[in-house]
């Protein structure tokens, strides 16, 4: 018996060890290159957020297996929808007429895509059946609204950070063999490159740093979160948000984030923004520095001088103790008490930001019959 128990857990530890879904941490020339970061912290020999013991002083007091087990076992016994949730089918023909509004489609979580100006960019795309390195953890409620091969040409896909649930490597694989280029914070390409999408149509930046598509300017700001794809989170690799600068609009993307003087920061610098897609789920106080509650979703909106708000990072995949609706119910409360302009299009659903939208607030019926 001792046997079998000792070959099970080699083998399980090969397979971590082998997993292809880890990808690769940066190393040799790119590491070093990306160490002269003033984001870097040479001594912990990792990157580190504004506040460098934030991430210390969450996990301070917390029990790991505590909190495992209240995820599997103690959560919201809604934290999964019974049923389907609302989708369109989108008509990308139309999304890609020209037009001086932005017009988005979101897909569930933070995957979203964007066309700003004829530049059709795409962010955190995950489409695989979970957002996690094996298949029966973390699966999303159900199949995405569209597959890959329906999307239309993609200029550039914009990642947040290296997190499953944001960095999906089957979807990587399938535009690696696409013309579609690609935008991270530092370290990120890293994995790309071990997945085999060549370099040359790579791009990383640092916090402020920039980069010009035509005329759409593409800026790679701060946000307050860690990385790491093997359990450790080991922050070798960069976190962002990302704000989008057109000639006539201008849009920002939260990525993950606590909430800390950023947001202001951004939008002293680059606001007011016709439109903010601040991250709004999976949330809970007990890791409030790395995801913001929903009254500080809204606070961020303020803080960036947003005009429109559309919640992200919910309704997709199950990774908090909260229900699947609250973050959407906590959310809307706070837009009545600020007036804010909550956009809550159903996955799939075209918007353009310059036309009426008439949003429904779709969940509310499903939670009528739960």
């Amino acid at each position: 018996m001792k046997k079998i128990t000792l070959i099970f857990l080699l083998s399980f530890a090969v397979i971590l060890i082998h997993c292809k879904a880890f990808g690769k941490d940066p190393e040799g020339a790119h590491l070093e290159k990306i160490r002269k970061s003033t984001h870097f912290d040479e001594t912990r020999e990792q990157f580190v957020n504004r506040r460098p013991d934030v991430l210390e002083k969450m996990r301070e007091g917390q029990n790991f297996f505590s909190l495992t087990f209240k995820f599997f076992f103690g959560g919201d016994k809604n934290q999964k929808p019974d049923v389907k949730l609302p989708e369109e089918k989108p008509d990308f023909a139309e999304f890609l007429k020209p037009d001086e509004s932005i017009k988005f489609i979101w897909f569930g979580h933070s995957t979203f895509l964007v066309n700003i100006e004829g530049k059709i960019l795409f962010f955190d795309p995950v489409f695989s059946e979970s957002a996690a390195p094996f298949s029966f953890m973390v699966k999303r409620f159900q199949d995405a609204v569209v597959k890959l091969e329906e999307l239309p040409a993609i200029d550039y896909i914009v990642i947040s950070h290296d997190h499953y649930d944001h960095l999906d490597m089957q979807t990587i694989e399938f535009f690696k063999n696409t013309n579609t280029k690609f935008i991270t914070p530092l370290g990120v390409t890293s994995h790309m490159k071990e997945w085999g999408v060549p370099e040359d149509r790579l791009m990383e930046l640092d916090w402020w740093g920039s980069f010009d598509i035509g005329k759409v300017k593409i800026v790679c700001t701060p946000a307050q979160h860690f990385s790491g794809r093997r359990g450790m989170n080991g922050n070798k690799t960069l976190w962002s948000s990302w704000t989008v600068i057109g000639e006539k609009e201008r849009f920002y993307f939260s990525g993950d984030s606590g909430y800390d003087v950023h947001f202001k920061d951004i939008g002293d610098k680059y606001g007011p923004f016709d439109l903010t897609f601040i991250e709004n789920g999976q949330y809970n106080p007990m890791w409030e520095a790395v995801h913001v509650l929903p009254e500080q979703t809204a606070k961020a909106h303020l803080d960036l001088k947003g005009k429109r708000l559309v919640p992200v990072h919910w309704g997709m995949f199950n990774l908090s103790l909260h229900s699947w609706y609250e973050p959407a119910e906590s959310l809307e409360k706070q837009a009545e008490i600020y007036k804010i302009d909550l956009l809550t299009p159903k996955f799939g659903q075209m918007v353009k930001i310059r036309e009426p939208n008439l949003m429904e607030r779709w969940w509310k019926k499903l939670i009528q019959k739960e």
